[in-house]
């Protein structure tokens, strides 16, 4: 079975990446892992960072498995991010969602089963 191994998630500013997802989800930083232009995810399963990037490009979409959807699409509002409406579908609730810098990804609560 081929699973998710690692990934990095392009942003224009490391640091405000880290204080985006830091206060989103409560992540914290491996520094001896991570430098001026990556910022590793400490404990993360799978492995995974933040690589600065002088401009954005197209990757593959990422969902994130969460307890309470609703709850950070709010939280990503606070943080100067933005949230579509959540919807519901046979594999769970889930909502596309952008970081403060535009980045796209998504929140997802698995249906029972999932």
């Amino acid at each position: 079975m081929v699973q998710l191994g690692y990934f990095t998630l392009d942003t224009l500013d490391i640091e405000k990446a880290r204080a985006f997802y830091g206060a989103l989800f409560g992540w914290r930083f491996d520094e001896a892992a991570s430098g001026p232009t990556y910022a590793h995810v400490a404990d993360s399963e799978p492995a995974f960072g933040f690589t600065k990037v002088e401009r954005t490009r197209d990757f593959a979409h990422l969902y994130f498995r969460v307890d309470d959807v609703d709850a950070l699409c709010k939280r990503v509002t606070e943080l100067g991010g933005k949230a579509a409406v959540p919807s519901d579908s046979a594999s769970g609730r889930s909502v596309v969602v952008s970081d403060d810098q535009g980045v796209s990804f998504s929140l997802w609560r698995p249906a029972a089963g999932f």
